[in-house]
């Protein structure tokens, strides 16, 4: 088993990465510290997962709240059905929360931990591509708003991240390659061997090869913790991991959440960012046409939709996060394998790009 560790002093937490996890009986255990749990799933993981996760916790005390899938979940709304369960059955400071499915219900899920009682224990457990490689890692916790992705959240990291590769072998293959966006993401911001090695290894991927998946997943959340660990609340290098996602929110956003899968707006992202910067003679064409041969690989868009032009993304890309004084600030890879934040890109150059 790769167990990796996200070092934040008394906030830090293991990582584990294998296939079988869901049937080891004490790995859940040792990371729950009272008598009190309760799972948060949704429809489709739930019939697949729960009842294997529930046999781990016979020792426990255990509910569950089972939500509707998809991104348009991640809301208010459904927040609030986690704290009414939560409240309703008497849960405490001890309790724990388990986070068991993608990225939606670990995002939602972590958040209802920092809140409830002014934050509980939470695990996250995976069980998408997208999810084990990036949003179950480093603690942004948040719910959508109808006006702007992951608005409403906050930092808050879980106690273990436990990553059983098996689950992806019933995941959609739209939803793998969504999930591929954001491993190929990590091979831009800063890792040119690893894109090679992604280039090299797209049949065995796709193939879906144990060990070759158990090596991608182990680089890319060792890529992760590393910058979490040196930037937890994103005041610095952190902001480099959203390379792409400026441009894919806006996305998501203008589409209605859920209609553009995150990992697909996240790439034609990156191929938007990869534009700038070829266009700001900070990439060279070569680059360009390698992200988007890898990104076609895997059958992601590289396009934005048709009903997409400049008004449609700017109004969102103005509520980025990472904006500063009325300043957009963006993610610009300079090589594959080199990003950088740029705050002096003016809006006539998006225009052209968009």
């Amino acid at each position: 088993m790769v167990t990796l560790k996200l070092d934040l002093g008394e906030r830090s937490y293991p990582i584990y990465i294998e296939s079988n996890l869901f049937n080891q009986n004490n790995l859940l255990s040792q990371h729950i510290r009272a008598k009190r749990v309760c799972i948060v799933t949704n429809t489709v993981v739930a019939p697949l997962y729960l009842e294997k996760i529930k046999s781990q916790l016979h020792q426990y005390q255990v509910d569950e709240v089972i939500l509707a899938d998809g991104e348009a979940e991640k809301n208010l709304s459904n927040f609030d059905k986690i704290m009414s369960h939560l409240l309703a059955n008497t849960h405490g400071r001890d309790s724990t929360l388990i986070a068991l499915g993608g990225g939606v219900i670990g995002d939602i899920t972590g958040f209802a931990a920092a809140c409830y009682q002014r934050g509980i224990d939470f695990i996250q457990i995976p069980t998408t591509l997208l999810s084990q490689v990036d949003s179950s890692v480093g603690g942004k916790t948040a719910v959508n708003h109808p006006l702007g992705k992951n608005m409403i959240g906050a930092f808050y990291q879980p106690k273990a991240v436990i990553i059983d590769i098996d689950s992806l072998t019933t995941l959609p293959k739209r939803e793998f390659s969504a999930g591929m966006a954001e491993v190929i993401k990590y091979g831009i911001l800063g890792d040119g061997d690893f894109f090679a090695w992604l280039e090299a290894n797209t049949k065995a991927i796709k193939a879906g090869e144990q060990q070759v998946l158990i090596q991608m997943i182990e680089k890319c959340c060792q890529c992760k913790a590393d910058i979490v660990s040196a930037d937890e609340t994103e005041a610095g290098v952190r902001a480099l991991l959203n390379l792409g996602h400026t441009f894919g929110h806006a996305i998501e956003a203008e589409q209605g959440y859920g209609n553009w899968l995150h990992g697909e707006a996240v790439a034609t992202g990156m191929v938007l960012a990869a534009k700038l910067a070829v266009a700001m003679n900070l990439l060279e064409v070569s680059e360009l046409r390698r992200i988007e041969q890898l990104l076609t690989d895997f059958e992601l868009p590289l396009i934005a939709p048709q009903t997409m032009g400049f008004n449609e993304f700017i109004k969102h890309m103005r509520r980025d996060k990472k904006n500063i004084g009325g300043k957009l600030r963006l993610i610009i890879p300079t090589a594959i394998g080199k990003s950088v934040m740029r705050d002096d890109i003016n809006e006539d150059m998006l225009q052209q790009i968009l």
